[in-house]
């Protein structure tokens, strides 16, 4: 033993077996030393501090995301306290989150409130933008509006912003979600479902609404319409938050590094984040019409206050998922949002 470890036993044949030699091939003599060394090598990895991982955040495409991405990929984010995943769709995000794969997220509004629901301690540190015409609603082109919807089947992510922006067009069309033939799809599977005529219409964001227009869909309702609603937002785990405050200020300074970037050079950011879409870069700076970003000074009025202003925007989408029982009881609001680390970013301060 080393001076003051505490060490687990080491498995002799198997540490032998992970470096390629078989105990049966093994003389006597060096099979002792190769294990001995192998237990050396483990007790003091054991004894050494602790490594402790970097802050791993998750996000679906979507463009109101890529500031981050555009971050990572810029280098502007620190490999050892920041990890950056993209997944492919918000369902997966949130299913990760459920797991304990991610540490944070970039979520919508109305997912987070479900999300709190189920259990999952996280909390809103961050407003990031407001879509004005991303989220939409593209249906064949034999459609010209959303009444005509009535005994359709239409295509919808149900863990996401989909089902609010639903609920919202049946309403103002004067239908109930009763009239429509609603199927849970994933968003990367629209396209294909409306090519195939599995759904008449589908419930998705840019830049996927952009490709399935320009496929022919058209476009009958967006979130325009619902101006102040659908909200993307920071959450982080409750935990990380108490133990690692100094990795979500990071988080943070990366975000807003990658979203300056993001303002100063839209062309190059484009030409980089296109890559990864069905999206030339001119398409991609156009779909950016459809989304407004909050700068760090909004985002941190919207979550500063008693009650924040944020509260106001969140209980409208809570009344609304309430209504059509995707939510069960009003959000404790001092329970999900947080302040405090928009509050350090603001001050240039750091962690405790």
């Amino acid at each position: 033993m080393f001076p003051g470890c505490v060490c687990a036993p080491v498995d002799r044949q198997h540490t032998l077996m992970k470096h390629g030699a078989s105990p049966s091939r093994a003389d006597g003599a060096g099979r002792v030393w190769r294990a001995l060394v192998a237990t050396a090598l483990l007790a003091l990895a054991a004894c050494g501090e602790p490594v402790v991982p970097p802050l791993t955040v998750g996000m679906n495409p979507w463009v109101g995301y890529d500031p981050l991405v555009l971050a990572r990929d810029r280098g502007l984010t620190d490999a050892e306290q920041l990890r950056v995943v993209e997944l492919a769709s918000a369902s997966e995000t949130l299913r990760h989150l459920r797991n304990g794969l991610l540490d944070a997220a970039m979520l919508t509004l109305d997912e987070t409130l479900r999300l709190a629901e189920s259990g999952v301690a996280v909390r809103i540190v961050a407003v990031l933008d407001e879509s004005t015409g991303g989220d939409a609603v593209l249906a064949a082109p034999r459609i010209t509006s959303p009444a005509q919807l009535k005994g359709e089947f239409v295509a919808v992510e149900d863990s996401a912003v989909g089902a609010l922006l639903l609920q919202r067009m049946l309403t103002k069309a004067g239908l109930t979600r009763a009239d429509v033939r609603v199927t849970n799809i994933e968003v990367a599977r629209h396209l294909q479902a409306l090519q195939s005529g599995q759904a008449a219409a589908a419930v998705t964001f840019e830049p996927l609404a952009g490709a399935i227009e320009a496929a022919g869909f058209r476009r009958i309702f967006d979130s325009r319409e619902l101006p102040g609603e659908v909200l993307d937002v920071l959450v982080v785990r409750v935990d990380v938050l108490e133990q690692r405050p100094e990795a979500v200020d990071a988080l943070l300074r990366a975000w807003y590094a990658g979203l300056e970037l993001f303002n100063s050079d839209l062309r190059g950011a484009a030409e980089s984040l296109a890559r990864g879409t069905d999206l030339t870069p001119a398409a991609y700076e156009a779909v950016l019409g459809g989304l407004a970003f909050h700068s760090r000074e909004a985002s941190a009025n919207e979550l500063m206050g008693n009650p924040p202003p944020l509260v106001d925007k969140a209980s409208t989408v809570a009344d609304a998922l309430q209504s059509i029982g995707l939510l069960q009881v009003t959000p404790r609001w001092q329970d999900l949002i947080d302040g405090a680390p928009m509050q350090r970013l603001q001050a240039g301060g750091k962690a405790p």
